[in-house]
């Protein structure tokens, strides 16, 4: 699924009635590894058991009313999506942290990256 076919899912669910806004974030593999070295591509593996535990706890939170993840898994190159996260929810001060936890939970519970550096 793309980031608008998750948001359509979102606008189609039966609880769209109480969402004030849809954020969305789309990591992809960076050119460079954060020390600077030149990466051509990751190798990315993902614990869906996690995933489903911290996505239930982001459902959780006050005025959250969707979430989805998709994560790309295998050899990915420069450029290619890593994850796609969608959350709606009813205010700015409820869904900004919601997805800022998220994305930094499975950043560093779910995946598992090994960079291929050139």
């Amino acid at each position: 699924m793309n980031l608008q076919e998750m948001v359509d899912k979102v606008k189609s669910g039966p609880n769209y009635h109480k969402v004030g806004m849809i954020l969305c974030h789309n990591g992809v593999v960076r050119g460079f590894s954060r020390s600077g070295e030149r990466v051509s591509a990751i190798e990315v593996q993902a614990d869906y058991e996690k995933l489903d535990d911290l996505v239930e706890k982001a459902k959780s939170r006050p005025g959250i009313v969707e979430v989805l993840v998709e994560i790309d898994e295998g050899t990915l190159k420069v450029g290619e999506d890593i994850m796609r996260v969608c959350i709606a929810g009813d205010i700015r001060p409820h869904v900004f942290p919601t997805l800022e936890k998220l994305v930094n939970g499975i950043k560093s519970e779910v995946l598992k990256k090994e960079e291929e550096i050139s």
